[in-house]
């Protein structure tokens, strides 16, 4: 079908405006008329007589089902490669679910079978939409909370916005990834993971739990890796953050990662706040 083609909602709008020219002619120009909408619609003849003969041009609802062309196999498939890409939209998921399922396969992650590597090249994104509303169903996910409920605990942090060419290392970007899998119930591992704007020399380490003397500990660790100190004329500049993370400063860049001001390794050092995500 090229391009430009009609939609049958447009095919169907077009004819409903040619109807009261197509009836009110004569036997001749009717037949110029039909040109005219065949040319237009790419509809045969025939199709065009049947529609402009009918009662109505509305859509009609459709009386019978078709059979079901995709089975639970392909669900499967669906489910694994969908989880795997991060719970993508159907528009980015269906190009990618062949090499997708094929990678997988390689790892032993999925079974493809000549038959289903046929059907995931064939299925169309509207056939993918209608599986993935299903499979959201019961597929456990983390809440997603809005932006008013993901910075209501930073709004209370003072914080202050560090120049954009700042070339002095010390001010760290700052991210604590969850390994919960589709639970956050229980204790698990985290991965904090701190990365200097400056240089780009990036720490990490692994933390269990989110406690407070957990996440203190871990900047303290990391903190002692440090190849260089921090600035201690922006940890002075900038308003201190109160009680228990007394000692560190936190930037804000619009909706971008929160930034962290640290002071100079000879300084000593308070505990740090808990970190949040």
């Amino acid at each position: 079908m090229p391009d430009d083609a009609m939609t049958i909602s447009e095919r169907r709008k077009y004819l409903e405006r040619m109807e009261g020219r197509y009836r009110r002619a004569d036997r001749l120009d009717r037949g110029r008329l039909l040109d005219e909408m065949e040319a237009m619609t790419g509809l045969h003849r025939k199709s065009l007589l049947r529609l402009l003969g009918a009662s109505g041009l509305e859509r009609q609802p459709r009386t019978r089902q078709r059979g079901r062309v995709y089975g639970s196999t392909v669900d499967d498939a669906l489910r694994v490669i969908w989880e795997s890409l991060d719970y993508i939209c159907a528009e980015r998921l269906t190009p990618g679910l062949v090499p997708t399922a094929q990678r997988l396969a390689a790892h032993g992650e999925l079974v493809l079978s000549t038959d289903l590597e046929q059907q995931l090249r064939q299925i169309s994104v509207a056939s993918v939409q209608r599986r993935l509303t299903r499979l959201a169903q019961d597929t456990p996910r983390l809440p997603r909370k809005g932006p008013e409920q993901a910075n209501r605990v930073a709004r209370t942090i003072p914080m202050g916005r560090l120049a954009w060419d700042e070339s002095r290392p010390g001010h760290f970007e700052v991210d604590l990834v969850h390994h919960s899998g589709p639970t956050t119930q229980g204790e698990y591992l985290h991965t904090l993971q701190m990365i200097d704007v400056a240089t780009g020399w990036s720490e990490r380490v692994a933390v269990l739990g989110r406690s407070y003397r957990h996440m203190a500990a871990s900047f303290t660790h990391i903190l002692e890796r440090l190849p260089f100190p921090g600035p201690g004329a922006a940890s002075r500049q900038r308003e201190r953050v109160p009680e228990r993370s007394s000692g560190a400063l936190l930037g804000r860049d619009g909706a971008r990662a929160y930034l962290v001001a640290l002071p100079p390794v000879s300084e000593e050092r308070q505990p740090l706040c808990r970190a949040e995500e």
